[in-house]
């Protein structure tokens, strides 16, 4: 067989491979179509997102992939033909964290695929009110940096809002120096979101020591401030540079090469158990000796694992905090159950913001 009759050969099977993918994907979605039909006709709600079922069928995906795709390309994939097969049933609202090219756009599409709506907002209280309201199904908004710490913004939110944390999404974090400039010895004002700029302090500090810089609600807003500003350059996504019509004049410019950003989603719905979660808890005690002790105790006894805790002002009262704890497990789980109805007793509030899948991929 001559080169070219084996290609064809090939090519031939691929075209039927293509065939039966093609048909299986309108099968799937004829099949979620029907679940839709079922849900509406026995009055349940019409939102038919499930982030417990799609964490596990996520899991399942890789846990059985076999290559040569990688198991997180070939999540992605599935991810893309749930998010597809969901929006022939009922389209999904999300705002994020916008304007188009931010970090937080990208982690949402990561979350829900690229057959939604998004709703792009300026701040993050703008996204928490937009779920709050019903004007979207749920919300995107960065919540903690490897390099950073928590994202303040979206923790205080919490301590007044109803929402809950629906699931979670973790994103490598590249910075781009973008401009309209075409030498960096140019640049005299640099646009950026706080964190960002923290991110890349050691960076900026060596490259452009004189340069002014200027927080905004966003890196891609900063991206949009610099089209119209001589001199300016902005930290940002390199998607920006493309969306916006600038330079790159520096890549990978944060400061520690394993920078990496936490994000949230952020929904009115109670997620069921998917066999890996986390919960997330606000919690506050008494200002007195051993407080925090006695509020923690619970959680050692049970066995159960910290991940995060961190303070934040109450805004009640001067020198009143309150704590934000992440832990291991959901909320249905007996051990967890037990330590909350403890925790309940020993606490003046305690609340629980979520418990949710942990990040699949």
């Amino acid at each position: 067989m001559s080169e070219q009759q084996a290609l064809q050969h090939i090519r031939q099977q691929i075209d039927a491979i293509d065939l039966q993918i093609q048909q299986l994907l309108n099968d799937r979605t004829s099949m979620a179509q029907e679940v839709a039909r079922i849900k509406i006709a026995n009055g349940e709600q019409t939102d038919f997102y499930r982030p417990d079922r799609e964490a596990i069928v996520l899991r399942q995906v890789m846990d059985r992939n076999e290559g040569p795709l990688s198991d997180e390309e070939m999540a992605r994939l599935f991810r893309e033909v749930m998010s597809a097969c969901l929006a022939a049933e009922k389209p999904l609202q999300v705002a994020y964290l916008g304007p188009d090219g931010s970090f937080t756009q990208a982690a949402t599409l990561k979350q829900f695929g690229g057959s939604i709506e998004l709703q792009p907002m300026s701040t993050i209280a703008d996204v928490f009110h937009a779920v709050e309201t019903g004007s979207t199904n749920y919300g995107v908004v960065p919540v903690e940096n490897s390099t950073e710490g928590m994202v303040s913004h979206t923790l205080d939110r919490f301590i007044n809002s109803p929402l809950k944390i629906n699931g979670e999404v973790s994103m490598r974090i590249h910075h781009y120096l973008l401009s309209n400039e075409s030498d960096i010895a140019n640049i005299k004002i640099v646009y950026a979101h706080p964190q960002a700029l923290a991110q890349c302090r050691q960076w900026l500090t060596k490259n452009i020591p004189d340069c002014e810089l200027i927080s905004t609600n966003s890196n891609s807003e900063a991206a949009k401030n610099v089209m119209d500003t001589p001199n300016s350059a902005a930290i940002a996504a390199n998607r920006a540079a493309e969306i916006y019509d600038l330079s790159v004049l520096a890549s990978n410019i944060e400061d520690e090469a394993d920078n990496t950003t936490r994000f949230i989603v952020i929904g009115t719905q109670e997620v069921e158990p998917s066999g890996a979660d986390k919960t997330a808890l606000l919690v506050s005690t008494k200002n007195e000796p051993g407080a925090l002790q006695t509020l923690l105790k619970p959680l050692s006894d049970k066995g159960i694992s910290m991940t995060r805790i961190e303070s934040r002002p109450s805004r009640k009262g001067i020198w009143e905090y309150v704590f934000f704890i992440d832990i291991e497990g959901h909320k249905q789980e007996k051990s967890v159950a037990e330590a909350l109805q403890i925790l309940e007793k020993e606490s003046s509030m305690c609340r629980v913001l979520g418990s949710y899948p942990k990040a699949a991929i």
